[in-house]
């Protein structure tokens, strides 16, 4: 049955329920198959879907290192899972043998499929709250002391993950200009206003007013991050730097601010409201303002479907740009952009990090989310390494300057000013 569905080489070790095993002896890794549910999850949901569910339940274990054994599959494999008409028949024989047919089993409760209209406020604060809600512990433990979740910047090869986060958040206070005389001297006398789009748990904000003397607005519809972010920001003595809200970015009325940086968040925007959103942060710039857009992206663009394992189980209504849409509607916006800088390279080595913690302390994340989402966790970062390996994803960094006609942008005419290393 199993080679009806995949084909005769298989690209890694299958290893079944009742001792029997297909595929090499030696591969990067092995599928355990605890038992027929696995087969008839994949038999009713053909694909990812049906794959990551018999995952996430436990129906299927992988032995060795997850990014590297997904990669064989995706590799080796078609797209979608399916069975030729010459062996369907001996397909269904075997399937009923195993006891693999049958109702469709009910999908785990993990999964999230939103109602109401796409990209509502209500509608994306339910969406944002599935992902961002399970817990400030648990992210603390994936993500570590940084709590930064978004592609950090590797200077160096023994860089490690708090110190390419920070360089990170360095550059983009850079490219924002914060430190420059000239967008100093607008201000007269004031510090600069940053605001902060989908803040998380407020590191880029401390880091800004700490290291740059600026006063930061970060906003979020999480709940859980707003709290944390909320006590971070006190502790670090900067509570009358930084103010943390609950908001969506179309509740802000209180611009001008001087620049603005959204870090991971445009992937919750939509194409349908791109034009909005960056119309929205063009309004809150002042003149030659400088706005930050750092995104992960997919070249034409990507509306992660339904039917997808990301779309169910972690970003519900997510929608990747592309890079030429995103620079079309910045420019429609009136946002010159200045700068474009591809780190899908260092999101790769990023999410390994991450894998890293998650497995490190499994038996804590299972504690606080329980195994199920924990799974589903190493599910998607395993993965997602493979897209921004292989170049499927990208993760851009595009500056734009609020265009006031003039021609004049208050921007230096090299890079050097960006780079901290």
């Amino acid at each position: 049955m199993l080679r009806a569905l995949l084909g005769d080489e298989l690209p890694v070790r299958f290893e079944f329920w009742d001792g029997s095993a297909l595929g090499p002896a030696r591969s990067v890794g092995t599928l355990h198959l605890r038992s027929a549910d696995a087969l008839r999850r994949i038999l009713w949901a053909p694909g990812e879907l049906g794959f990551a569910r018999a995952f996430v339940v436990g129906d299927i274990d992988v032995t060795g290192p997850v990014p590297e054994t997904l990669r064989a599959l995706q590799t080796s494999m078609p797209d979608e899972i399916g069975v030729g008409v010459s062996a369907l028949p001996a397909t269904i024989v075997a399937a009923r043998e195993l006891g693999a047919i049958g109702t469709p089993l009910p999908p785990p409760d993990e999964e999230l499929v939103p109602r109401g209209l796409r990209h509502s406020i209500g509608r994306d604060k339910r969406s944002v709250g599935h992902h961002y809600d399970v817990g400030n512990d648990f992210y603390r433990l994936v993500l570590g002391e940084a709590m930064t979740y978004s592609c950090a910047r590797f200077v160096t090869s023994d860089t490690t993950l708090p110190q390419a986060q920070a360089a990170k958040h360095e550059l983009i206070c850079r490219k924002l200009g914060l430190a420059d005389p000239e967008v100093r001297a607008a201000c007269d006398g004031d510090r600069p206003r940053l605001l902060d789009v989908g803040c998380g748990w407020g590191t880029m904000a401390m880091h800004a007013a700490a290291h740059h003397d600026v006063d930061v607005v970060g906003v979020t519809i999480s709940d859980e991050q707003a709290a944390l972010a909320r006590r971070r920001v006190g502790e670090a003595g900067l509570a009358e730097r930084v103010e943390i809200r609950i908001q969506d970015y179309r509740e802000i009325t209180d611009g001008p601010f001087d620049a603005i940086s959204s870090i991971g968040m445009a992937e919750h925007v939509g194409e349908a409201r791109m034009d909005e959103y960056f119309e929205r942060l063009h309004e809150l710039l002042r003149p030659h303002g400088r706005v930050m857009n750092h995104a992960i992206a997919s070249f034409g663009g990507s509306r992660l479907s339904r039917s997808s394992f990301v779309g169910r189980y972690i970003f519900p209504d997510g929608e990747l740009f592309d890079l030429g849409d995103t620079v079309a509607a910045m420019h429609r916006a009136g946002l010159e952009v200045r700068d474009v800088e591809n780190l899908r390279e260092h999101y790769a080595r990023t999410l390994r990090c991450w894998v890293d913690n998650l497995e490190a302390r499994w038996d804590d994340a299972v504690a606080l989310v329980g195994e199920r989402r924990a799974r589903a966790w190493l599910l998607y970062m395993g993965g997602s390494v493979n897209g921004f390996d292989d170049a499927g994803l990208q993760l851009f960094q595009t500056l734009g300057v609020r265009d006031d006609g003039s021609g004049a942008s208050a921007m230096a005419p090299t890079r050097r000013s960006f780079d901290p290393t």
